[in-house]
């Protein structure tokens, strides 16, 4: 008997461990599953990730090339700005030039046309005697 008791003890404990591994293998089967799906949870995550970045990166290729463009256009802008104030200052310099020429050629033409004296007028030129 005491062979038997050792066989239902063994029996029983050998029961109680598949029951344990059962329950060990069903924990590790949800832990697996889990796992499984929390790497797909992180996959997706990833992959909207890796697609915002790359709207990013092309929202900002965009916005870059908006901003040469910009620039560009500044640059137009300022070499207009530029060739006016040339054209301004040359302008201003022609006027000035003729306003030259033409109060010269005035000046010229009244030392021309007045009596070789060097008063202005008669009244200017009497000596009056004091005393």
């Amino acid at each position: 008997m005491f062979g038997l008791a050792k066989l239902q003890v063994l029996e029983s404990k050998i029961n109680i461990y598949e029951e344990l591994s059962k329950e060990m293998l069903d924990k590790l089967e949800k832990a697996v599953a889990t796992i499984s799906d929390n790497s797909n949870r992180v996959a997706i995550i990833l992959e909207r990730h890796e697609n915002r970045l790359d709207e990013g990166e092309r929202t900002n290729e965009t916005i870059i090339k908006l901003i040469e463009k910009v620039e560009e256009k500044i640059d137009k802008v300022e070499d207009r700005v530029n060739q006016l104030s040339r054209f301004r200052w040359i302008t201003i310099g022609v006027a000035t030039t003729a306003i030259i020429i033409i109060k010269s050629a005035d000046f010229f033409s009244m030392i021309l046309n007045q009596k070789p004296t060097l008063t202005l007028n008669e009244e200017s030129a009497i000596v009056r005697s004091i005393g």
